[in-house]
């Protein structure tokens, strides 16, 4: 039968369109950031259900994504702390729905409240403070996270957190 390399173009394709978040040129400097989640089960919404508890790889997607964008900011020496006090992920998931997809509109905005310090490499606060984040046009702009990322407006916020606070 003729269909088998038509099968086999359109998963080359496939694999070849998919794309993945580019990782940490230096990942063993993400062990001088440190990502903490206060109260999780109390956060607005970080979950994947309209009824369903908090989502473990969520908060597992956002560390990691903090501690490999933050990493590259810092000097030798320092250590960044953040924590994490409420996370409402973009977009929301109405009561009701069987199939639990999360509705991105304009009214959904990502926005998250957290605490962190940075520190030389002696101790010495060099930052410290609270920061309420949020994108009230995070549909505007395209985020330089892929499009097939289920935090791509989430890690768009961080990562703009990131370049203002620690500098490009």
């Amino acid at each position: 039968m003729k269909i088998y390399p038509y099968l086999f173009v359109g998963a080359a394709l496939f694999v070849g369109g998919c794309q993945s978040t580019p990782s940490n040129p230096n990942p063993a400097a993400t062990k001088d950031v440190t990502v903490n989640f206060e109260d999780s089960d109390k956060f607005t919404d970080v979950r994947d259900s309209s009824n369903g508890s908090t989502n473990q790889y969520y908060l597992d997607e956002l560390s990691k994504y903090l501690k490999e964008q933050a990493a590259g900011r810092l000097t030798a020496g320092q250590t960044l702390s953040v924590t994490f006090t409420d996370i409402d992920l973009a977009g929301d998931i109405p009561p009701g729905r069987i199939d639990d997809v999360r509705i991105i509109k304009s009214i959904y905005i990502p926005r998250m409240k957290l605490r962190f310090q940075l520190q030389d490499s002696g101790g010495a606060v060099i930052k410290e403070g609270e920061r309420n984040l949020s994108d009230l046009s995070y549909q505007d702009t395209a985020p330089p996270i892929g499009q097939n990322d289920p935090l791509r407006y989430d890690k768009a916020l961080l990562a703009d957190w990131i370049r203002k606070e620690f500098g490009a």
